[in-house]
């Protein structure tokens, strides 16, 4: 990804760059301190006003953004009353709250702590990586050289585009809902339904996964732990604790992720000290090109290095959103790319090569030859504790996003519904039940059929954000990516190239599979809209949230579609 000379690598690092100040001081002063007729003044000014904005690098200010009229019919149909007239673009630029013009702002839904920089980064490291557990695969199905150069190759395709975009459609949209927002202001109502339909299926079949690693882990030291009746209870037990963990609140899933985090990276930074004597640099250049599983390699690259966007539908609960998650997502993609090369560095380096034994759980046996029982013990233990946190992260995430989609009206009002710790006590429920009827999978089987669904949903993240790109260049946006229109194109190029590589290698049996529940999807949004019609589930849309702007669909500083 290249503009005016500028690589790939310059556009991460600026990750936590904060607004221009300029820009802030040009936005009107708060409706809170104005009165009734200094709003209405204000409003007519601003309608008056000259444009100032020069394309698709200068966000406009609530006071050069014409109000748009929104008829009776709409105000109903997306909770909105007539206070809400006068409204601006989402993601307003250096406010402290997501509120309209015209509005006091409003009460926060929940009394729950705010999560900070500190706990974030460590919940999207859990919704990415976790540590290099799960990562052995790739070195069995390819072997050193291709595991290395994937790991280092990969995040710039992939996970470098998809954190800028995060950083950017987050701030800008900074509620619970996260990309189901983004997609439904850029492409409707019907496919932000299917986004999040297919993204949470993934995130729940992804979540199943992670009773299934623990025990793999496990296993090894208590055999009777891989399978029948001892493994059933064992998976039905770590779902009830885990989930419990989740209900009891956000901030104390956050800080449980920082716990567990530097617990599961300590064994592999001792790993690889150990390791250094025994290192032999020729292992890592091992290479059979016609020996490679692509399949399984792509598929555990894509698993071990995605997710990235899962943290927005977090946003609302998040202190300061337009600043604290860019810097995040910064400082969780430098832990993650080096969490899984230096330990694949030791453990290729350190070893005779084996490809057979290169499976989920190998790296216990990696720790035993290398250091000790000792150390094979730690690195047990630490699997465990990390799966126990991506389990905790993904939950947080998939429970918020439904909580995000009832407040925009697109489930029942019953899955907005709180528990008294703040949490989503429905979402929790529906998904921990998922995660108990899809853990019989294997671990290949769950990976590869995550990876099909997620693929169809990212496409649909990309389009909407070039689609929000090109039509409403002038929206505010908090964080924005230092590309510009065509930039921002052809940095989406080389991750939808390999979208179609992954589809392209998944089995018959997964695309059967995966495109059955796409079909699901597809039904169940006329469905629900039958249901709200008969009025069998009663269905809002939250009045604390700002609107997307259905009316005045061609200006381009409104977000509309």
């Amino acid at each position: 990804m290249k503009r005016d000379g500028v690589e790939k690598e310059a556009a991460v690092s600026a990750l936590p760059v904060d607004p221009k100040p300029e820009q802030a001081a040009t936005a009107a002063p708060p409706a809170t301190e104005l009165g009734e007729k200094e709003v209405q003044a204000q409003s007519a000014a601003a309608a008056a006003a000259p444009s100032h904005s020069d394309g698709a690098t200068e966000e406009l200010s609530s006071a050069e953004t014409e109000p748009p009229i929104v008829g009776d019919s709409d105000r109903q149909k997306f909770g909105t009353s007539p206070a809400r007239q006068v409204s601006v673009a989402m993601g307003e630029l250096n406010r402290a709250e997501y509120v309209s013009v015209g509005e006091s702002p409003s009460s926060p839904v929940n009394n729950a702590k705010k999560v900070s920089v500190l706990p974030l980064v460590f919940l999207i490291f859990y919704e990415v990586s976790g540590g290099p557990f799960g990562v052995e695969d790739s070195v069995g199905a390819a072997g050193p050289l291709l595991a290395l150069l994937g790991f280092l190759v990969f995040p710039l395709i992939w996970s470098i585009p998809e954190a800028l975009i995060t950083a950017e459609m987050g701030t800008m949209f900074p509620e619970n809902g996260g990309y189901v927002v983004w997609v439904t202001s850029a492409l409707g109502p019907f496919w932000g339904f299917q986004q999040g339909w297919m993204k949470w299926l993934s995130g729940v079949i992804d979540n199943a996964l992670y009773p299934v690693l623990f025990l793999d882990y496990l296993k090894s030291e208590i055999p009777a732990l891989g399978g029948g009746l001892p493994r059933v209870a064992a998976v039905l037990a770590l779902t009830v604790v885990l989930t419990y963990m989740n209900y009891r609140g956000l901030t104390i899933v956050g800080w449980v992720a920082v716990i567990l985090g530097v617990f599961s990276i300590l064994p592999f930074a001792v790993m690889g000290l150990v390791s250094i004597p025994k290192l032999r640099p020729s292992r890592w250049l091992v290479v059979n090109l016609k020996d490679v599983d692509w399949n399984l390699c792509l598929n555990t690259l894509f698993w071990n290095l995605n997710y990235w966007d899962s943290i927005s539908t977090l946003a609302g609960e998040v202190e300061n959103p337009n600043k604290t998650l860019p810097k995040a997502l910064f400082y969780a993609l430098i832990l993650v790319v080096l969490g899984y090369f230096f330990p694949l560095l030791s453990g290729t380096g350190a070893i005779p090569l084996n490809r057979d034994l290169w499976t989920d759980g190998y790296f216990s046996d990696v720790a035993k030859i290398i250091g000790g029982a000792w150390l094979s013990w730690w690195i047990t233990g630490a699997a465990a504790m990390s799966n126990m946190g991506m389990f905790v992260a993904e939950m947080s995430s998939d429970s918020f996003q439904l909580l995000g989609m009832a407040e925009r009206g697109m489930l029942p009002e019953f899955f907005g519904k709180r528990s008294r710790h703040g949490t989503p006590l429905i979402g929790i429920l529906f998904s921990a039940s998922g995660v108990v009827l899809l853990s019989w999978l294997s671990f290949q089987e769950i990976i590869a059929a995550e990876n099909f669904l997620y693929c169809f949903g990212m496409i649909l993240e990309f389009l909407a954000f070039i689609k929000l790109r090109i039509k409403h260049p002038a929206a505010s946006r908090p964080y924005k990516i230092p590309v510009g229109t065509i930039g921002s194109i052809l940095m989406c190029i080389p991750p939808t190239i390999l979208i179609c590589v992954v589809l392209a290698f998944s089995t018959v049996k997964v695309m059967i599979v995966s495109l059955a529940a796409v079909a699901v999807g597809l039904l169940l949004h006329p469905g629900l809209g039958y249901v709200e019609k008969k009025r069998w589930l009663k269905f809002s849309v939250s009045a604390d949230l700002p609107d997307l702007h259905f009316a005045n669909r061609d200006r381009p500083d409104t977000l509309v579609y």
